[in-house]
């Protein structure tokens, strides 16, 4: 997880607020025969949320949005993979975030693979898809006087991931 990033943008009134949470672990069980066969689980920190503007990620945290304290960690598991087009992937699977399961789409793709200095093999994957927040019961906002609303429903997700090989449970799996 050190290497891989979760970024969210969401409309705020009149313009789009950025923010990211830490990847706390993941785990992506590769099929080499068949990579579609590939399986998934990644889990986030929704404690680290960080916009950038401290009361905000507090006011994230809370009950209102995220709860961290009844729900501490999102996470995604696939289920199935499809080949879209040259190196992309539809992953879709199962988002769990705030007690609710919802199935998820990713927009998956492979940025490369290789060795890197130290003798560990690596494969970059970025992945992108949106999200209705109100479909995982993060419903909180507020009216504006114009008769907008202060938050938007729709979370456009993008995901860095940079996985490394475990060698170590690949041997004892063999």
């Amino acid at each position: 997880p050190t290497h891989s990033q979760a970024e969210f943008s969401v409309r705020h009134m009149f313009t789009k607020v950025r923010g990211h949470m830490v990847v706390a672990s993941g785990m992506v069980e590769a099929d080499d025969r068949d990579p579609l066969k590939t399986l998934i689980v990644a889990r986030l920190d929704p404690s680290s949320v960080n916009t950038g503007v401290s009361v905000r990620d507090d006011h994230l945290r809370s009950v209102d949005f995220f709860d961290t304290q009844r729900f501490p960690e999102i996470v995604f598991r696939s289920a199935a993979i499809s080949l879209t087009a040259k190196d992309r992937y539809a992953v879709s699977g199962t988002l769990t975030m705030h007690g609710v399961d919802r199935p998820v789409t990713l927009d998956a793709r492979v940025a490369g693979d290789g060795i890197d200095p130290f003798g560990n093999r690596r494969a970059g994957v970025s992945a992108r898809t949106t999200l209705n927040r109100k479909d995982f019961g993060l419903n909180w906002n507020r009216v504006l006087e114009s008769g907008g609303l202060l938050v938007g429903d729709e979370i456009d997700i993008n995901l860095e991931i940079e996985a490394v090989l475990d060698q170590a449970a690949r041997d004892a799996a063999a």
